[in-house]
């Protein structure tokens, strides 16, 4: 199914390109789709789609907003496999929608992207387009600061990027973001990113992924040209790490990093990275890097309350144009509670819903269409009370040893797998949780974490129970 490509080859059919050519890299990739999707899904988000291909960009363009948030939450692996597979391309795949690129006021500058009406093929951009420049930097323009709702589970670390691009602070090299999964951690760097394009365009910004670092340093080394990667990231003025956590255990990318970041702050370069856990937490990683994170501002966000929850529902809606009664909003922003990601999910859900479907939207109807999304909102309702309990019955200790200052083998190995369970399965920071086992340190629930992940790996029946605890937890 493959078919190679040249760099001119693919360069210019980014421009050239007709959606029914199945010769095309968008005609491979399509006909690779519908092979995985079926003809009716690919015909109803992916019809009239294009393939935009530059150097370190690749982008497919969809008809709407709705589409492009539909394809992002349910078809985005598809897609990167259909793309690695037929053009062996294994640059991530962004997003755009047709809107977006038609309306410049849905962005402060001309979007980057032209489609012409009578042949629908996607021009070059400009090169003096700010949109064109926030691209090339590894950006994406959706992501930006218009769209982003603050709360108070983020307002710090939203003030924090406002200080970034307004020059007011220079202490806060490095930033270090943490939190969850799917709590807006890289929206709120890659509108920083775009900020600091927009007050100035000659500002040289770089966005990329750990996995990425690690890829292009991995490349770099196979093809001798380390002197070109090391140019390429260290002469940047804001560099922006995504997920730095998946440098652990790479000792080599970790070391090429560690003289980046000195080099970028020795210049006076502004660093900027997310994790989704504090510095001293990830395991396997240099100490070195983790004492130079925490000379600098770290911020977390938490879990956002009801009230944002909405706000950022009817900012989607209004993005997408599309009408959703009001309780359907309030159900979805009552009921997801866990992850941004899986509440604009589960919107997406309900105004295609109201797009496609006659009847209209119902509580009913809706708890139907949400049934695994609060399926899993319910398993995952687990607290430290809980785990308690629950790992207290397993050793048989009684549920008091939990807290108190005894130290036998039998109970200090419960106490520990349950600060651990309690950090692998709720929110709770490491002082909450010391905090509920006794008023003991952070440093004393670290040290149980590492000790009960040591034992997965070396003690067959540690695993089993902490396996067991877990799905019994998840009940």
């Amino acid at each position: 199914m493959r078919k190679s490509f040249s760099p001119a080859e693919l360069h210019q059919s980014s421009h050239t390109e007709q959606n029914n050519d199945n010769s095309s890299p968008w005609g491979l990739v399509a006909k690779y789709l519908q092979g995985e999707l079926g003809n009716e899904t690919f015909e109803r988000w992916f019809k009239g789609a294009e393939l935009i291909l530059n150097e370190d960009l690749c982008e497919v363009v969809l008809e709407s907003d709705t589409h492009l948030l539909w394809v992002e939450t349910n078809f985005s692996f598809e897609l990167q496999k259909a793309v690695s597979a037929t053009l062996d391309i294994h640059t991530p795949v962004s997003l755009s929608h047709r809107t977006l690129i038609e309306n410049p006021s849905r962005s402060k500058e001309s979007s980057s992207l032209v489609v012409s009406k009578e042949s629908n093929v996607a021009e070059a951009p400009l090169e003096k387009d700010v949109s064109a420049i926030i691209k090339r930097s590894g950006l994406n323009p959706i992501k930006s600061f218009d769209n982003y709702v603050v709360g108070t589970n983020n307002q710090f670390a939203h003030a924090a990027c406002h200080a970034i691009v307004s020059g007011s602070n220079r202490g806060y090299n490095p930033l270090f973001v943490h939190c969850p999964p799917g709590l807006g951690k890289t929206h709120l760097v890659q509108a920083l990113g775009q900020e600091i394009l927009r007050a100035n365009s000659k500002k040289k910004v770089c966005y990329l992924t750990g996995e990425k670092f690690t890829n292009k340093y991995i490349e770099a080394v196979r093809k001798g040209t380390t002197d070109t990667f090391r140019k390429r990231y260290r002469k940047v003025d804001v560099l922006i790490l995504d997920d730095i956590q998946f440098l652990a255990g790479k000792g080599k990318s970790q070391e090429e990093f560690f003289h980046t970041f000195n080099t970028l702050l020795e210049t006076q370069g502004q660093v900027v990275l997310t994790s989704d856990r504090p510095a001293n937490e990830i395991q396997t990683f240099d100490s070195r890097l983790s004492s130079r994170f925490e000379a600098g501002l770290t911020v977390s966000l938490a879990q956002p309350d009801f009230e944002t929850r909405a706000a950022i529902l009817q900012c989607m809606l209004k993005e997408m144009n599309v009408k959703v009664p009001n309780e359907a909003v309030h159900f979805i922003a009552e009921k997801v509670k866990t992850n941004v990601r899986r509440l604009e999910g589960a919107l997406v859900r309900a105004a295609t819903h109201c797009s496609l479907a006659p009847d209209a939207l119902t509580i009913p109807t809706l708890e139907g269409i949400l049934a695994d999304i609060l399926r899993q909102e319910n398993t995952q309702r687990v607290t430290i009370d809980r785990i308690q309990k629950e790992v207290a019955e397993h050793f048989d200790i009684r549920l008091a040893d939990m807290t108190s200052r005894k130290r036998p083998a039998n109970i200090a190995r419960a106490r520990q797998i349950a600060m651990y369970l309690s950090r692998e399965m709720t929110p709770n920071s490491l002082v909450d949780i010391g905090e509920n086992f006794g008023g003991r340190d952070h440093g004393t629930v670290i040290h149980a974490c590492k000790k009960v992940q040591g034992g997965l790996i070396t003690d067959d029946y540690m695993k089993g129970e902490v396996q067991f605890l877990k799905t019994k937890l998840l009940r």
